[in-house]
């Protein structure tokens, strides 16, 4: 087998000819030339004239132990009838790019699983320019048809830094992908996703899951006016927990007396855990809370009543005791849980909308915490672009075939 013939195979790339190979330090540069006859443009790819011949460059290639492997070429500039001057196209690699496809799917691949750093180690390139590749991966693995039937959505925000910096993310619940990554959360940042959905597909999202977030409301009731929103029950359930805690925290401050004092302390979460998991000293605490302090254990019951309405599958006994719910919390004269009650009124439809499609926003959350270990894992982000990609790279569904073994 002839030395080009060998090389050839080794590098991997169908469309070019290998000329000849020179050892230089820090590893091997291969000079290349495309299969193909007639230049591309580099913008469109249509077969064009030649204009000039530009220096040699080199692309990066996959590395063979400690060789580093180069592609080196003297690519041609073309006159696009559309595009004008241009740079010619190389099968090996992107117009923009100093890697080839396959080096860059290899670095892209494993930024899927670990850190920069790493990946930098593993590869021997800049840090920064991992970053580059998957952001040029992305631009041409990400699917242009992950917006296209959307019926099931969920949103909720994310925070990626100190000082409020959100991101909005918008996953799919029937293929359980992210679709759509904004930078901020307030209303305007979901009209953004609902411009970029354009009126024909908005029209085909049917339900919607979210927490209680005044600016994504708006957003949806505006933008989709016929889709049902489905408030996250976990999110209502909290909203009977943070009531209870305050109930707890008011009575704390002004108990004078010490055995009553000593029946509020510990009683925190024994009072906010789910009854199955409530152990035998945390069932003892309760039971000294019931007798020393009424209101308490009051506001108690009514966090256990909320979420047991919330269990039920009919939607008309759900409905009979959230109106039972709302009466007794409005009477209650805790404020916490009046307050609540005129929440849950206001949002009736919304909550009893979980009983029927039985849609909660734990997917949603379940990728929050992915994201958080994305984060994590590079020490935070400065800037929204850089995470924006790496969520897309994780949990877009994007499926990279790197050449190993």
């Amino acid at each position: 087998m002839r030395t080009t013939t060998l090389l050839r195979q080794l590098i991997g790339v169908t469309q070019l000819f290998v000329r000849e190979a020179n050892f230089e330090e820090g590893g091997l540069v291969v000079d290349v030339v495309p299969s193909w006859r007639r230049s591309r443009c580099g913008d469109c790819g249509r077969k064009a004239s030649r204009y000039d011949r530009m220096p040699a460059r080199r692309w990066g290639h996959l590395s063979y132990g400690k060789a580093r492997i180069w592609l080196q070429y003297s690519p041609w500039r073309t006159s696009c009838p559309d595009c004008g001057v241009k740079v010619e196209q190389v099968p090996w690699a992107e117009r923009a790019s100093r890697f080839t496809r396959q080096a860059e799917e290899l670095i892209a691949y494993l930024a899927q699983i670990t850190d920069k750093t790493t990946v930098q180690k593993l590869t021997g390139i800049a840090w920064r320019t991992v970053g580059d590749v998957v952001e040029r991966v992305i631009q041409r693995t990400l699917s242009s048809g992950r917006l296209d039937n959307l019926r099931q959505i969920g949103i909720d925000e994310f925070s990626y830094r100190k000082r409020h910096r959100y991101l909005t993310i918008v996953v799919n619940h029937e293929t359980r992908r992210v679709v759509w990554v904004g930078h901020g959360k307030s209303g305007q940042t979901l009209r953004d996703f609902f411009d970029q959905l354009e009126e024909e597909r908005c029209q085909q999202i049917e339900m919607v899951t979210m927490d209680m977030a005044a600016g994504y409301i708006a957003a949806v009731t505006e933008q989709l006016p016929h889709a049902t929103i489905v408030f996250d029950r976990f999110h209502v359930q909290q909203l009977a927990s943070n009531a209870l805690d305050e109930v707890r925290r008011a009575l704390v401050r002004e108990t004078e007396d010490p055995e009553a004092a000593r029946a509020i302390k510990n009683a925190r979460w024994p009072l906010l855990m789910n009854p199955w998991n409530v152990t035998r000293s945390g069932r003892i605490k309760l039971r000294e809370v019931e007798q020393h302090h009424k209101p308490l254990f009051r506001g108690h019951l009514l966090k256990e009543l909320l979420a047991r309405a919330l269990d039920y599958r009919q939607t008309k006994r759900a409905r009979e005791t959230l109106d039972e719910w709302c009466a007794w919390a409005s009477r209650s004269r805790l404020k916490p849980f009046v307050r609540l009650a005129r929440t849950i009124r206001k949002w009736k439809e919304e909550i009893l909308a979980y009983i029927s499609t039985r849609l909660t926003n734990g997917l949603v959350e379940g990728l929050n915490n992915k994201v958080r270990v994305i984060s994590r894992r590079a020490y935070g982000f400065h800037s929204p672009a850089p995470l924006i990609s790496m969520i897309f790279l994780c949990c877009g569904g994007i499926v990279l075939k790197p050449p190993l073994p």
